[in-house]
């Protein structure tokens, strides 16, 4: 556009005339072809990229979602073994009690 305008500018003060006069009516045609060129391949690629980014979420909830189902299971498999713990947790102590109940009778029987 710079050479445009400057190209008009020397033909101006060589020539007293210019092949496009100030407001450069030819350029701006020029132009709004160039923009009406460019607008329909733009938005072709915008709406080429909006359904590549609508696959690429569609993806990414699969993965969340068997990321989440995963973690439930292991959820699941931890709880299972804290409950079995806590069974075996539950026979110690009561041996424990007994072996205690053990010691204070015979150390009664014994005083």
């Amino acid at each position: 556009m710079v050479v445009w305008v400057a190209l008009n500018s020397v033909i101006l003060v060589k020539h007293d005339a210019a092949f496009d006069p100030y407001p450069y009516i030819l350029l701006n045609l020029f132009l709004s072809m160039l923009a009406a060129i460019q607008a329909p391949v733009i938005l072709m690629s915008q709406n080429r990229q909006a359904e590549k980014d609508r696959i690429n979420a569609e993806h990414d909830y699969e993965v969340n979602l068997k990321a989440e189902l995963e973690i439930m299971l292991l959820h699941e498999k931890v709880d299972l073994l804290r409950e079995g713990q806590w069974g075996d947790l539950l026979e110690i102590q009561k041996e424990q009690i007994k072996l205690l109940t053990a010691l204070i009778q015979k150390k009664t029987a014994t005083d």
